[in-house]
């Protein structure tokens, strides 16, 4: 039996609609997917202080020639200096003039033997990575969570950030404020040649002129 997301239902009443992607998802034909309706891409740049995703730059460069909005995101460490973990995103992504304002990805992952910080050890390198680059970019990032680290680390510590919510369940109804929703990880595009990688599914919450106005970098 297929398996059914019922979100699929809620996600109608928006009408900006978007993926993200790192190199799990192999070679992508992003002309496929803009006729899909695809509008825009957040695309995996970095991750820690020394790891650069290998698809990044073909993903980004192509995905723009397609007219596609593209953004970049990091992939947050907790094993790793905030300033570490900035420098290399920014020398990696570069200026982002006309592109979606930069986004971290701060979510649980497999630690090995080391523990899980404090929540307020990890909201101090959080917003310390946080600060540098709206400094260098001058726009606040988007913070991507999960459901379960929103409510144990994240909420009452960045409530004026763009909030990110990854939710493949039921729709984040309980947490306010959200701008983007990531809704399914099983998408599938025929644009997507490794079939093995499903693809996140992303709604903007807002029209194309709050999305212009908020989330694409400006001069």
């Amino acid at each position: 039996m297929k398996k059914i997301n019922i979100n699929q239902f809620w996600v109608k009443q928006y009408s900006i609609h978007g993926i993200d992607v790192s190199h799990h998802q192999g070679e992508i034909d992003w002309k496929k997917l803009k006729e899909e309706k695809v509008q825009f891409a957040y695309i995996k740049a970095t991750e820690g202080s020394g790891h650069v995703d290998d698809q990044f730059e073909d993903n980004r460069k192509l995905a723009q020639a397609v007219g596609i909005h593209t953004g970049a995101y990091h992939f947050f460490s907790f094993e790793s200096a905030p300033e570490t973990q900035a420098k290399i995103y920014m020398e990696t992504v570069g200026d982002l003039v006309g592109q979606m304002i930069p986004a971290v990805d701060v979510e649980y992952y497999a630690l090995g033997n080391a523990k899980m910080p404090e929540p307020e050890e990890i909201a101090s390198s959080l917003q310390r990575f946080l600060d540098i680059l709206e400094e260098h970019y001058g726009k606040k990032p988007v913070i991507y969570t999960t459901y379960k680290f929103y409510f144990r680390y994240i909420r009452g510590k960045f409530s004026d950030y763009p909030l990110w919510i990854r939710n493949t369940y039921y729709p984040p109804l309980d947490i306010a404020g959200w701008s983007f929703w990531q809704y399914c990880d099983e998408g599938r595009f025929e644009g997507v040649a490794d079939q093995k990688g499903d693809v996140d599914l992303d709604v903007f919450r807002g029209t194309e002129v709050e999305f212009q106005k908020f989330f694409v970098q400006q001069k």
